[in-house]
């Protein structure tokens, strides 16, 4: 089953055909709705109880911060237990603490009291995305397709922030403003049950007595720490053009326009991530991450200077379309760069990541925003993936799958470091691996 897979030209085609992938993908897509519910309907509950923004911003920031520091321990954990055994408790305190939520803000508590439930609520929200790439590079080792894979992903996500948001809100106006955290929950419970269900394409659980190594843990890997900062800068363009795009509309007088503009950004991401895993890389991963990253910065750069709708609207698509070849090839990296036993977790530290910038980047760009004007708010973008690809630039060696991946205490493991890291010998500085 694996050579006719590594045999297949890349293509979603070939990609949906894999064996067993449509029993974790569609439970995946319905568990990992709520993800994208979750902030936004926690700010129109809470605004809508206690008439203040900045109270119910302050009660989403710490679910989103707790979420984002959580994340790969609950990675970590489901590389050592499974999937199953973490999802289960996680899905149950999760909707737990957003039941505890909505009663509190609809009986008018305190802030602190509201800030209290948010941390475990947060911490909690199922990592259904993580462990979805996790079953992808168990199920397809060295593939070529794994690129695609990481692409069909990345669209998923994307399509997800768009209709999750969407949904909540609909429901908390148009029904009750408990609604969206209502419909939250109960998506959460379902899909994390159903999805924890699919036990036989889970990946297979590393123990220490696997080949007798230590542990390793995601973030002992030099590549996933350069990774991480990398997906804060992305994180960086997400969080400043939300509030960049709101602040220069409200500036214009056209509020109207934010979804506008925000949709062919995001509609540009979409389509370049669908058009990322239609192709058939010649180029090896970490070289396209390098010239995708330093793309996206520089498609950054002209945003605080206009203030033309149709410019900013064209400038925002480059932008999304730049986004889409640097978050794949990240992703794709770690198959190639991290043991079997720590992927999941090292999936969930680059997914944190991206919401750690993301929150940062709000505030960041908010507080500009408001002191100097709603143009500078983009220059947060600008910043955060200048600075990110600096850093690329001068760690890019430790982007370079080593030996030792090949070592890792699982057969797989072995074969999926091979396939990425014979491309990189060949395209890359041989030097940079000891047994080239």
């Amino acid at each position: 089953m694996a050579s006719a897979v590594k045999d297949s030209r890349p293509g979603y085609g070939r990609l949906l055909r894999t064996p067993g992938a449509w029993t974790f993908l569609l439970p995946g897509f319905l568990a990992r709705q709520p993800f994208a519910m979750l902030t936004i309907g926690i700010v129109l509950l809470v605004q809508s109880t206690t008439g203040s923004y900045g109270t119910a911003g302050a009660v989403s920031a710490a679910t989103g911060v707790s979420m984002a520091l959580f994340a790969p321990q609950s990675g970590k954990l489901a590389d050592r237990f499974g999937q199953r055994a973490v999802l289960i408790p996680g899905v149950l305190v999760h909707v737990a603490g957003v039941c505890t939520l909505i009663t509190l803000a609809l009986a008018h508590a305190p802030l602190w009291a509201l800030l209290a439930v948010a941390v475990p609520t947060g911490a909690s929200t199922p990592q259904v995305g993580p462990m979805v790439r996790a079953r992808w590079a168990s199920r397809l080792g060295g593939s070529p397709l794994m690129p695609t894979a990481a692409a069909f992903e990345s669209v998923t996500d994307e399509f997800t922030f768009v209709v999750g948001p969407v949904l909540a809100t609909a429901l908390c106006t148009g029904i009750h403003p408990a609604a969206g955290l209502v419909a939250e929950a109960v998506l959460t419970l379902a899909g994390g049950l159903l999805f924890a269900s699919q036990k036989r394409s889970q990946p297979p659980v590393h123990t220490d007595a696997s080949g007798g190594a230590p542990r390793v843990s995601a973030l002992s890997v030099p590549g996933v720490r350069v990774l991480i900062v990398a997906f804060l800068g992305i994180g960086a363009v997400f969080g400043g053009m939300q509030v960049s795009l709101t602040a220069f509309t409200q500036h214009i007088g056209q509020p109207g326009i934010n979804g506008v503009l925000y949709g062919i950004f995001a509609g540009g991401n979409m389509l370049a991530g669908i058009v990322c895993g239609a192709v058939a890389w010649k180029v090896g991963p970490r070289r396209r991450l390098l010239v995708a990253y330093g793309l996206l910065a520089l498609a950054t750069t002209p945003l605080w200077t206009l203030s033309a709708v149709p410019l900013l609207g064209a400038v925002g698509l480059v932008v999304g379309l730049c986004i889409a070849p640097a978050l794949i090839t990240g992703y794709t990296l770690v198959e190639s760069l991290v043991p079997a036993a720590a992927r999941t977790e090292a999936f969930t530290w680059l997914t944190g990541a991206v919401a750690l910038g993301q929150a940062a980047a709000a505030t960041s760009a908010g507080q500009l925003a408001d002191r100097f004007g709603p143009s500078t708010g983009f220059l947060v973008p600008l910043a955060g993936t200048a600075l990110a690809f600096v850093v690329l630039l001068a760690l890019r060696a430790h982007l370079v799958p080593r030996p030792a991946a090949a070592s890792a205490p699982a057969g797989s493991a072995a074969v999926t470091a091979a396939g990425p890291a014979s491309e990189e010998r060949e395209q890359d500085r041989g030097r940079e691996l000891t047994n080239a």
